[in-house]
């Protein structure tokens, strides 16, 4: 099994910043893509961003140029740094990673608990 443990939420005023991480751990043999999810109050789960083990990144039009997300693979850790923060951004954020448990296993998507990021003034 691969667990997720994320970090870094909190209630930030509009225009500041927060740092998510999400750090993998358990019977990790490989992890493709890596990335962040969230959910708002009445609103379907998106994709907020994703980064795959070889750097290609891909984020949601909404945070570019805002969000920045990055990946260290040594430590099967994924980031998310949060500039300019808006209420709209206000949701749970779901850390996702596509993981194999050994050579031959299928790829299977691993969810974090989720962490809550409120932008409010």
């Amino acid at each position: 099994q691969v667990q997720l443990e994320e970090s870094g939420g909190g209630l930030v005023q509009p225009g500041g910043s927060l740092r998510l991480s999400c750090a993998a751990s358990g019977s990790i043999f490989s992890i493709n893509v890596m990335g962040w999810y969230r959910q708002a109050p009445g609103k379907q789960r998106e994709l907020v961003a994703a980064i795959s083990f070889g750097g290609m990144i891909t984020y949601v039009d909404s945070v570019k140029g805002r969000f920045t997300i990055s990946r260290d693979n040594a430590k099967n850790t994924v980031y998310l740094q949060m500039n300019s923060l808006r209420p709209e951004d206000t949701a749970v954020y779901y850390c996702n990673a596509e993981a194999r448990i050994s050579r031959f296993a299928p790829v299977y998507p691993y969810w974090g608990q989720g962490t809550q990021v409120t932008v409010s003034s």
